[in-house]
């Protein structure tokens, strides 16, 4: 890869940090040193990477930069989850959460600035899309959570799991997620197995066929309805890659292992909720190595839809469970900060002019 005269180390990976100190006549030991200061300790001034050379040091604060974005604000909900709203360099935000349970730890973290999808129920989509993230700017997030919550590998990991189930659809911005999944993976990183990574897509389904091949992470789909025509409209993206390809997609990606996919599927009431769908939805995974995750909607402005009733999304739950479908219920967390799925927005220029389509068409008036 091509390294700019001033580069943002957040950028490389392990490789890409090798050769930086190659193509300035350094041994690619001082990647694995630059790492360890980086994303061990959570040192990101050249000065305090006190086993380089002082040469070293002074060549690096010229030639090199550690960018890391503004912290424009940092919530707390009254669960314990925890939001931060990030300032990029070029003004843009974009939303980090990290969501404390008894066993782990989990971070969701974004991969796009808004989403270039238009998933009806999902109030990121709603918001338009501006760019794709860099791979420093994705990874820049578990380190400003790691360092907030003291989660550096070289100490008591808060952060032991990590969800790419921000802003965004992570596969399509392959290159720059992949590596960053890599930082996340590497012992001179942030020491994540590749089981306790997640990867969430809507369904590009030839990245998912090549995302095994480079960087073998646990996957999650979020499917949403049991048949292409619903899905059509739930998830235009359906239109492109169906339902049947996903699957096979899926079934292709985990192997004959014992591993299995989660399925996402967020609950709205009237809507994909009835009986016949979840009967539907039996069928639909039959042979595909599944597990549900049963996600009550969490509602935002202007939105049509509801959240399906409790009494209703516990039926669904038992006739799945009976089906031998291992199932979960997702619960709620942040809603109060808006920090729950599918609520997240940042701040950005939206690029696509969704948002001033969709303010139009609310109004009553031609966009």
């Amino acid at each position: 890869m091509s390294i700019a005269s001033t580069a943002n180390l957040l950028d490389l990976d392990r490789k890409g940090l090798e050769q930086f100190f190659l193509a300035r006549g350094d041994k690619t030991f001082r990647a694995a040193q630059v790492m360890k200061w980086i994303y061990g300790h959570g040192v990101v001034d050249f000065a305090d990477m006190t086993n380089l050379s002082k040469a070293l040091r002074v060549t690096l604060q010229d030639s090199a930069t550690i960018g890391l974005p503004e912290v424009v604000a940092d919530q707390l909900s009254d669960d314990g989850s925890r939001k931060w709203l990030l300032r990029l360099e070029d003004g843009n935000c974009i939303e980090t959460v990290f969501i404390p349970e008894a066993e782990r730890g989990t971070l969701c973290v974004s991969s796009q600035v808004g989403c270039m999808l238009n998933c009806s129920f999902c109030s990121t989509a709603e918001q338009g899309f501006n760019r794709n993230l860099t791979t420093g700017e994705i990874i820049a997030q578990v380190w400003v959570a790691a360092h907030a919550l003291d989660s550096r590998a070289d100490s008591n990991r808060v952060i032991s799991n990590v969800v790419m189930m921000g802003m965004g659809e992570p596969l399509l911005n392959y290159d720059n997620v992949v590596r960053a999944m890599r930082i996340m993976q590497d012992d001179y990183g942030f020491g994540l197995s590749k089981r306790r990574i997640t990867l969430s897509t809507a369904g590009i389904v030839p990245a998912i066929y090549q995302l095994r091949e480079d960087c073998d992470v646990s996957l999650a789909v979020s499917l949403h309805a049991p048949n292409d025509a619903l899905r059509d409209e739930l998830v235009p993206l359906n239109r492109k890659y169906p339902i049947g390809d996903l699957l096979a997609a899926c079934k292709d990606y985990v192997g004959e292992g014992r591993r299995r996919v989660t399925f996402e599927y967020v609950m709205l009431a009237g809507v994909n909720d009835s009986d016949a769908h979840a009967r539907e939805l039996i069928r639909c995974l039959e042979g595909v190595p599944a597990k549900v995750n049963l996600i009550p909607f969490n509602p935002f402005p202007n939105t049509s839809y509801a959240r399906s009733p409790k009494p209703r999304l516990d039926r669904f739950f038992d006739l799945l469970n009976r089906a031998g479908i291992v199932t979960i219920t997702r619960k709620t967390r942040g809603d109060d900060i808006d920090a729950a799925c599918g609520q997240l927005a940042g701040r950005f220029h939206d690029r696509t002019r969704r948002r001033s389509r969709r303010i139009s068409e609310h109004r009553g008036i031609e966009a």
